[in-house]
C-alpha cells in the first residue's frame, strides 16, 4: 500500500488516516520499551542493589548506574540528530530501538556480584551506556516522526500519545514487578526474580522494530527529498543550528529542566523514596506508582486536545505555576500515610501532566525541517543528561545531606521556576504548518508558507 501524501487545501502533506494511526503506534511503542527499561529499573533497584553490587554504598552505586546512562545521551542525540535529518527519521529509530532492547536485555543477563565481584558493577555501566548512547536518538527522533506525522490542527492530540507510550512503559514495568511479587518471594525475587522484567524487552524492541520497518518516512521529510535539496554534512548541520538556532535551543533546554526534574523525580525516584524515606512496603510503593501513572496516562490525549485550541503556551505557563505552588504541601502530604502518598503522587502527576502531553508536539515545533530532528535530540539530551537522569541521585544525596525528606519538593519548585520564565518566550505553534526551512510561528515561516502554497497552486 502507498503512503504517498496527498494535499490539503492548504497545501499540507497528508497520509491516511490508517498510515497516520500506524506512525503514531510506530512511534509510541518505541517509547514505551525505552520507558519499559527506565520503570523497571527504578522499581528493581533495591535488588540490582543487592545482586551487582557489594553493600557499602550499593543503593547510591545503583543510583548512579540509573544516572550514567544519562551522561551518553548527548553524545547519542549529537550522532543520531544530525543523521535524522540526513538520511531520514525511520532509519535512525529503527536502530535506536533495536540498541536499547537488547542492552535492556543484556542487564538481566549479569552475572551477580558474588559470581564476578566488581565486574557486575562495570558491566551494569556498560550497558546503562548503550542504554543511554540509544535512547539520545529515540526520544528526539520519535517527537519529530510523530509531529512531521500528525495534521497541524491535532499535533498536540496526537503527539500527546507519544508521552503515553512513556507512561505504559513506566507502568508496565510497574506492573509486571508488581505481579512477580505476588508469585516469587523476597529471596527469589533476589536471587533471580528480578532479572525477567529486563527479559520482556528484547520481543517488544522487536516488534517496535517491525512496526517502524513498515512505516516510510514522514511527508515533510519526503517532501524535502523531492526537491532534491542539498542534504547537510553533520558538520553543517551544527554550524546551521549554533549560528541561527541558539534562541530555540536554549529556551528548549530550560523548559526541559521543568519536564525532566519532575518527570524523573516523580516516577524514576518514588520508588525508592517511598521505599527509604516514608518505610512503605514495596507493594504499597508500585501501587501508589501505579494509580498515579495510569491516570496521568489517561488524560494525556484530553490535555494534548485542549492545546490544539488553547495553545501549546498557556498549558506550559500553567503547568509550571500549578505543579511549583503544589509541590511541598503534596511532599508532605505523601509523608502522611500510604493514602496520602497516592494522592500527593496523582495531584502532582496531574498537574505535571500539560507539560508532558505537549512536549511532543511543542518541541519539534522549535526548528526549521532540515535540522529538526539534530535541534530536539540535542538540546534535549544534553539538558536532561544535566538534569533529568541525575535527579534521582540529586535527591537521595541531599536528603542524606540535609535531613530534610521533602527535598524533592524543592528541587521540583526550582525546576519549575525555571520552566515557566522559558515557557514565556516560547513562539506559539498552535496549528502551524511544520514545512519549510524557517521556524515555524514566526512571520518569515508565514511568508514562505504563502509562497510554498502559491507555487503549489500554479504548478
Amino acid at each position: 500500500m502507498s503512503t504517498s501524501p496527498t494535499t490539503t487545501s492548504t497545501g499540507e502533506p497528508e497520509v491516511p488516516k490508517s498510515v497516520l494511526h500506524r506512525a503514531i503506534g510506530a512511534s509510541a511503542i518505541g517509547n514505551a520499551v525505552e520507558w519499559f527499561d527506565y520503570g523497571v529499573y527504578a522499581v528493581t533497584a533495591v535488588y540490582i542493589a543487592g545482586a551487582l553490587f557489594e553493600s557499602d554504598n550499593a543503593a547510591t552505586l545503583t543510583l548512579l548506574g540509573y544516572a550514567v546512562s544519562f551522561l551518553f545521551r548527548p553524545l547519542g542525540g549529537a550522532i543520531w540528530g544530525p543523521l535524522g535529518d540526513k538520511i531520514g527519521r525511520k532509519r535512525v529509530l529503527a536502530m535506536t530501538i533495536l540498541l536499547m532492547s537488547g542492552a535492556t536485555l543484556a542487564v538481566g543477563l549479569i552475572p551477580s556480584y558474588a559470581q564476578i565481584g566488581i565486574w557486575a558493577g562495570v558491566l551494569l555501566f556498560v550497558c546503562r551506556t548503550v542504554q543511554g548512547f540509544s535512547a539520545g536518538g529515540e526520544y528526539g527522533g520519535a517527537a519529530t516522526f510523530m509531529a512531521e506525522y500528525a495534521p497541524r490542527n491535532k499535533r498536540g492530540f496526537y503527539g500527546s500519545f507519544l508521552e503515553v507510550g512513556t507512561l505504559a512503559g513506566f507502568a508496565g514495568g510497574a506492573a509486571f514487578v508488581l505481579a512477580l511479587l505476588q508469585f516469587l518471594s523476597e529471596s527469589q525475587m533476589q536471587d533471580w526474580g528480578w532479572r525477567i522484567p529486563f527479559f520482556v524487552a528484547a520481543p517488544l524492541g522487536l516488534i517496535g522494530m517491525y512496526l517502524r520497518s513498515r512505516m516510510e518516512d514522514t511527508p515533510i521529510f519526503r517532501e524535502l527529498e523531492a526537491k532534491e535539496e542539498e542534504q547537510e554534512e553533520i558538520s553543517g548541520i551544527y554550524k546551521i543550528l549554533f549560528g541561527k538556532y541558539l534562541r530555540p535551543m536554549a529556551i528548549m533546554f530550560c523548559m526541559v529542566i521543568s519536564v525532566n526534574v519532575v518527570n524523573y523525580t516523580l516516577l524514576s525516584y518514588s520508588p525508592t523514596y517511598f521505599e527509604t524515606e516514608l518505610d512503605m512496603s514495596t507493594n504499597d510503593a508500585l501501587i501508589a506508582i501505579l494509580i498515579g501513572q495510569v491516570a496521568m496516562a489517561i488524560v494525556l490525549p484530553f490535555i494534548g486536545a485542549l492545546s490544539d485550541k488553547t495553545g501549546r503556551r498557556p498549558m506550559w505557563l500553567f503547568s509550571c505555576a500549578a505543579t511549583a505552588f503544589a509541590a511541598i504541601p503534596m511532599y508532605h502530604l505523601m509523608g502522611a500515610s500510604s493514602t496520602g502518598a497516592i494522592i500527593g503522587f496523582l495531584v502532582i502527576g496531574l498537574l505535571y501532566a500539560p507539560q508532558l502531553a505537549t512536549i511532543s508536539a511543542t518541541f519539534p515545533a522549535m526548528y526549521p525541517t532540515v535540522v529538526r530532528f539534530a535541534g530536539v535530540a540535542l538540546a534535549y539530551n544534553v539538558s536532561t543528561a544535566a538534569f533529568g537522569g541525575t535527579s534521582p541521585l540529586v535527591n537521595d544525596r541531599m536528603i542524606e545531606a540535609t535531613g530534610d525528606n521533602i527535598f524533592p519538593a524543592y528541587y521540583t519548585v526550582a525546576a519549575c521556576v525555571i520552566g515557566f520564565i522559558a515557557s514565556w518566550f516560547l513562539i506559539e505553534t498552535k496549528g502551524e504548518s511544520l514545512r519549510g526551512t524557517e521556524i515555524p510561528g514566526t512571520p518569515e515561516a508565514h511568508a514562505e508558507q504563502t509562497q510554498l502554497n502559491a507555487e503549489r497552486g500554479n504548478a
